[in-house]
């Protein structure tokens, strides 16, 4: 037996060796009158015969504007319809799609198109309080005229808006379509024919809360075969029925969504064009899904709807919970109360395509509900230590991945990459965790969000798991924040159940009797909600930041 924490995931099914334009072909071709697009907020269906007509569609028209292969064209929208069509577009002409944050403002959105270069954007008209048209005029006053933007942003040649009026400068997205004629069917056959499975097709850029943003750079084979591993282990086909109500412009939705459906013929739902518990839970049971995706923010939304009690899910039958820590008291709810008792955990990040551990549905519910699983095929994994040695089993270390699902790098970005990536192709996660003896993973924080008090080592992980078993908790966040006499101290954010009521004494006095004394919090904080990214994550570094301007002002950060 292996003693150490090193595991190699099974060698099959084999890798795809196909672009993201050939999978389409294959799929339309198979089941072509089978439906694959529902965009309900949109009143959008396709099959696959008129999804891949689109595509085609839509594509001819980006070569008609004389986009060329490797070339950076951007999305900054909500999920859509056309997102998911230009999705596809842009891979069958083999340009790069940069996708952008939707809650990105004037300079993030600036940052990303200057560092990526991009020719090209396709933007909505507004989003939620973002009025993208604005922020576009008052990066871009050129435009008003019809000039490129020369100064600011000298690659970019102009931009496509979803509204059907858009400002002065501004391409309709109708104009796409109107143009295809420009270019000949065989012409872009002939422009995919020259693609290959090993190009880039994707950068999405890191959150950025250490520093400048980050573009990760992903080709047709790293994001391809990721979603159809992560089919593979939910058991997709073509029956199946997937709501995706997690957004497009990060690889839980595009990949773990778009393309393991595009892979495995089944049919991909979008309930509106942002999370809505109610949206969604209507969207499973009037498209009688199957499948179910979300963070664990999502869920528990869901689960405390009235709508959910009221619903019929027994079409439910598996799906994923990933993007941020899944606690263990919502899983088992998840599994009891929405039928899905084939429910996964899939763990990974943007640059490793991003899945990279899943629990399988005949886990038994112990390790479906407390572990991120086991290695995916064709991957490895090993938890090392600070000087990068591999850990023996059981103990901690920081996990590293290495396989097809690694990135091809931060765009324009060698140094930031070769820190990534070592010489031997391990991505460094930056996550903690510890391996059991049959290969199973558990994450137990951060690097950085380790809490030292008073010389005792404090994963925030396992203290929000504890605090999840409160019957009175919702939701747990735990970070550390400076102290003089400890170092840090313990500061645990609590999100209760509706109706519920607690006092700090009391929470403290439930834990002294339960856990050693240097894990309880020193401090609570009762909230109704916590700060989170478009992707529905808790941001962690902000908690920490509002924690000391309340608890430990002038201690910094």
């Amino acid at each position: 037996m292996n003693t150490l924490s090193h595991t190699q995931g099974p060698s099959h099914p084999p890798l795809l060796s196909l672009t993201l334009g050939e999978a389409l072909d294959a799929t339309a071709a198979r089941w072509p009158d089978r439906e694959a697009l529902v965009v309900r907020h949109e009143g959008v269906r396709h099959t696959w015969r008129s999804l891949a007509e689109q595509v085609d569609l839509h594509a001819r028209g980006l070569m008609a504007l004389g986009i060329e292969r490797g070339e950076r064209v951007g999305i900054w929208a909500p999920n859509g319809a056309p997102w998911c069509i230009l999705q596809l577009a842009t891979a069958r002409i083999g340009a790069i799609l940069v996708t952008i944050n939707p809650a990105y403002r004037v300079n993030e959105l600036e940052f990303v198109l200057r560092q990526s270069g991009c020719c090209w954007l396709v933007c909505a008209e507004a989003f939620k309080s973002s009025d993208y048209h604005a922020m576009l005029q008052q990066l871009l006053p050129e435009r008003a005229e019809g000039a490129p933007a020369r100064e600011r942003l000298p690659h970019l040649r102009g931009v496509i808006s979803l509204s059907g009026a858009p400002p002065t400068g501004f391409l309709p997205w109708s104009a796409l379509a109107e143009r295809a004629g420009q270019v000949g069917l065989h012409e872009l056959r002939e422009r995919q024919r020259s693609l290959t499975c090993d190009q880039a097709v994707n950068i999405q850029y890191t959150s950025g809360t250490t520093g400048a943003p980050k573009g990760a750079t992903l080709s047709h084979r790293n994001i391809l075969n990721n979603g159809y591993m992560v089919g593979c282990s939910l058991g997709l086909s073509e029956q199946d029925r997937l709501v995706v109500p997690v957004p497009l412009y990060h690889c839980f939705g595009m990949v773990m969504g778009n393309l393991a459906c595009l892979i495995h013929g089944s049919t991909l739902i979008y309930p509106n064009d942002a999370f809505d518990p109610e949206a969604t839970l209507r969207a499973v049971v009037e498209e009688r899904a199957t499948v179910l995706y979300g963070v664990p923010t999502m869920f528990i939304a869901m689960l405390d709807h009235p709508l959910c009690a009221q619903s019929d899910l027994s079409t439910l039958r598996t799906g994923i919970m990933a993007g941020a820590t899944c606690p263990i008291e919502v899983m088992r709810r998840v599994i009891e109360q929405m039928h899905m008792a084939q429910v996964q955990i899939a763990y990974g990040m943007t640059e490793t395509s991003p899945v990279s551990l899943q629990t399988g549905p005949h886990d038994d519910l112990e390790l479906r509900v407390s572990t991120v699983g086991r290695t995916q095929p064709h991957l490895e994994t090993k938890l090392v230590d600070a000087s990068g040695a591999v850990v023996p089993r059981g103990e901690i270390g920081e996990l590293c991945t290495r396989g097809y699902s690694v990135m091809i790098g931060y765009w324009d970005a060698p140094d930031a990459t070769r820190q990534a990536i070592d010489p031997a192709g391990w991505m460094r996660t930056g996550d903690l965790a510890i391996m059991d003896e049959q290969g199973y993973v558990k994450i137990v924080g951060r690097n950085k969000d380790m809490i030292i008090r008073g010389g005792e080592n404090i994963y925030p992980r396992e203290l929000e798991e504890f605090l999840h078993t409160h019957p009175a908790v919702a939701e747990a966040q735990v970070v550390g924040i400076p102290c003089d006499r400890f170092g840090e101290q313990i500061v645990a954010w609590l999100r209760l159940h509706p109706g519920c009521d607690l006092t700090t004494d009391e929470v403290q006095a439930w834990c002294k009797a339960r856990i050693a004394h240097f894990k309880v919090p020193r401090h609570i904080h009762f909230v109704d909600r916590f700060p989170m990214t478009v992707t529905g994550k808790v941001q962690k570094f902000r908690i920490r930041e509002l924690s000391i301007a309340r608890f430990a002002p002038g201690q910094g950060k």
